[in-house]
């Protein structure tokens, strides 16, 4: 599911936990630390939870096992979400099979497209939500397919069975939670400690990457942009992270407020890189302050190591805005006796300085708070995702149609095992149904699958019948298990691993008073293998993923969004805006891959553009809204945000507004004499400025009625 719920980091290996030497087998000789107690406590969970399935005579004791894996994760707050919502998904798909089974009894069907109605809308809503709340859906979708096929032919026993299955999951959680905390030493310290770290890295190259920006670097804005990728995965960490530090405080939401000012704070960089490319900037005072703000920039790192100099830091951070904004808005001082204007292109470029000092002064602020409970704190905060209803309905439709299809091969065939090749079809379909792409994901989880088929060969034929005794067993049964564990420690083996993990154990098929023979051991695992076949097929076939198509859509509802923000009447949402759209730019730069085509690479600037100009856009609400603007310069800004909100098409109309209105605002500059006026006027040109380039550089990527192929851009390129 780590494809579903993250993305890849592209920051430095303290940011990432370290996953040993490199080399394709590294992870099988030299596992990292991490990986190794990993495999270690997960296979010592499972054999404990198998030697008391079997102690309590259950009749399905592998599935306890296979439970242990199902939700242990490389840190303890991924294992106790996960845990946490595979028993609200359990509870929820065990009480969806039952009713069933209650209201459709010998009528399959009736029975089977029930399930895929019910596996359907768990896969749709499950796109809606993030991380192990995805998770819990998708398993309600798959528990009532597994607890239903199960008691189909016996369904006066559906309470039983339900019971059995639940009893199964929560000795599973049970015993990985159990084990866990034997192993987790000082877990609320190391959880404060890996968020404060990743914070503290980010802050530092999003520094970095601002400081070369303010230097008009060449290579700068691709290394900044490449920064995006790594907020909402960090984001991610953090949930967890919070589960590890108890409920005592909100650091976890001050660790994402942390998270989403940098988000602003780099967008900041980008507007302030385009404004020095748009403005003149030739003056010594303005050069020295650039110089002595990225000087402050490229040191942040290493003052943030010090806790005590937090600060000091803020006192710097606010000298320096004072400086910026006496420059923009020069004040009578005692020495003085009258005001010296310079030119106006500075005091505009001077504005946007102290605005990106202010917001790396709230990211610093809040990655402070996130270190320590702040007494009587009540402050909550939360990311947006992208929500997509068309893929969600895809998603949906995908999984009804992929049971309705395993359904009917095992009605027309009639064959013996067509209940486990249902169960698994629906296992694979609902696991990677709500994952990005899910024809690679599920296909690399059919290899695990393969790998787990192997694995159980080995141990029924040769190793299973040998031994009498569980003592005995585990000799054999756990290193199987060990080496799926440390496979953890490659990523490229994760998915694999993953399903080796879950489904080796159900293949071996141990019980207390029965052993598979060859026949079914080929009859069982045939059909388990041939299930996750048709989920791939299906994956692969009905509504396959299309890269291109979901670059439409999410370009399509980021414009819609846009023309939203300009509404006059409805209140703009920096959270919401900044958090769908990171979201947008992640799954693009994730699709993109490490050399992306020409055209996802212009859609990838078409998307920071927009964020860009969606900010700009909200910090002009923002201006109007807190009335120290004359009517003569609102109204120029009232129109243009009226033109944004009904153009559809060309934004030639928009640009040419934002150009009037710009001239208007340096006009009454000229005549206002009022410090904070002034300075309200330079503010509205550092935004109109960023406003009317956005429109006249990315006019293609904003016309919803065409579809982008980035030609007037390459167009410029080759001019």
């Amino acid at each position: 599911m780590s494809a579903r719920f993250g993305i890849s980091l592209r920051l430095p290996s303290s940011l990432a936990s370290r996953s040993g030497p490199p080399g394709q087998w590294a992870w099988l000789y030299a596992p990292s630390p991490q990986i190794f107690g990993f495999a270690f406590r997960t296979t010592f969970a499972a054999l404990l939870a198998l030697g008391i399935a079997m102690w309590m005579e259950l009749d399905s004791p592998s599935w306890a096992a296979m439970t242990v894996w199902a939700v242990a994760q490389t840190t303890r707050g991924e294992s106790l979400s996960k845990a946490r919502w595979r028993l609200v998904g359990t509870v929820l798909g065990v009480l969806a099979a039952t009713s069933l089974i209650i209201a459709f009894p010998q009528t399959p069907w009736l029975f089977f497209p029930a399930i895929a109605i019910w596996t359907g809308l768990c896969a749709g809503f499950a796109t809606f939500v993030s991380n192990f709340r995805a998770y819990a859906l998708v398993l309600a979708g798959y528990t009532c397919a597994i607890v239903g096929l199960s008691a189909i032919s016996d369904p006066d026993n559906i309470f039983m069975i339900a019971m059995s299955r639940g009893t199964y999951i929560v000795l599973g959680i049970l015993c990985e939670a159990a084990v866990g905390i034997l192993f987790a030493t000082s877990q609320e310290r190391n959880a404060r400690r890996i968020v404060r770290t990743k914070l503290q890295t980010a802050l530092s190259l999003v520094s970095v990457a601002i400081a070369d920006l303010l230097d008009e670097s060449e290579a700068a804005h691709r290394q900044a942009r490449d920064l995006f990728g790594a907020i909402l995965r960090v984001n991610s960490d953090i949930e967890y992270a919070e589960i590890e530090m108890g409920p005592h405080g909100h650091e976890g939401d001050h660790a994402r407020a942390a998270l989403a000012a940098v988000s602003v704070l780099l967008s900041r960089g980008f507007g302030m890189a385009t404004r020095l490319a748009a403005l003149d900037h030739d003056s010594e005072d303005f050069k020295a302050v650039s110089r002595r703000t990225q000087e402050f920039l490229r040191s942040l790192g290493k003052r943030l190591d010090s806790e005590d100099d937090i600060a000091g830091l803020l006192a710097d951070i606010h000298a320096l805005v004072e400086e910026c904004r006496h420059y923009a808005a020069p004040y009578v001082t005692e020495d003085e006796t009258e005001v010296t204007l310079g030119p106006i292109d500075e005091r505009v470029l001077f504005v946007a300085l102290s605005e990106l000092l202010l917001d790396l002064d709230t990211a610093i602020s809040e990655y402070d708070a996130s270190g320590h409970p702040v007494p009587r704190d009540h402050f909550t905060f939360r990311l947006q995702t992208h929500r997509d209803p068309r893929n969600a309905f895809n998603n949906g439709l995908r999984v009804s149609c992929a049971v309705l299809l395993t359904a009917l091969v095992y009605e027309v065939t009639g064959w013996s095992n067509g209940q486990t090749f249902m169960t698994f079809s629906a296992v694979v379909c609902g696991l990677f149904a709500a994952t990005e792409n899910p024809a690679i994901a599920s296909l690399k989880f059919l290899w695990g699958v393969v790998w787990a088929a192997i694995a159980a060969a080995i141990l029924v034929f040769i190793f299973v019948p040998k031994f009498d005794t569980y003592e005995m067993l585990i000799v054999a049964y756990g290193p199987a298990m060990f080496l799926g564990g440390l496979a953890r420690g490659n990523p490229n083996f994760g998915l694999q691993s993953a399903a080796y993990g879950l489904l080796m154990p159900a293949m071996v098929g141990i019980q207390n008073h029965h052993r598979l023979d060859e026949i079914q051991y080929f009859n069982a695992t045939s059909a388990t293998v041939l299930g996750a076949a048709a989920g791939v097929l299906v994956f692969h076939t009905f509504l396959p993923f299309n890269s291109r198509t979901e670059r439409f859509r999410l370009r399509r509802e980021m414009l819609s969004e846009l023309r939203g923000l300009c509404h006059l009447r409805l209140t703009p949402d920096v959270r919401f805006w900044i958090g769908r759209n990171i979201d947008r730019f992640a799954r693009l730069v994730r699709h993109a891959g490490a050399n992306p085509g020409a055209i996802v690479e212009r859609y990838i600037q078409g998307t920071l553009a927009t964020m860009t100009l969606g900010l700009n856009i909200i910090r002009l609400r923002t201006l109007l809204d807190r009335e120290h603007l004359p009517d003569s310069a609102r109204r120029p800004i009232e129109l243009l945000l009226y033109r944004l909100e009904h153009t559809r098409a060309r934004h030639s109309q928009p640009a040419r507004t934002a150009r009037i209105a710009i001239r208007r605002l340096r006009q009454l500059d000229g005549l206002e004499a009022d410090l904070v006026t002034r300075l309200e006027l330079m503010r509205g040109i550092s935004y109109l400025v960023l406003v009317n380039h956005v429109l006249q550089e990315n006019g293609e990527f904003l016309d919803e009625r065409r579809p982008f192929i980035g030609l007037a851009r390459q167009a410029k390129a080759i001019t």
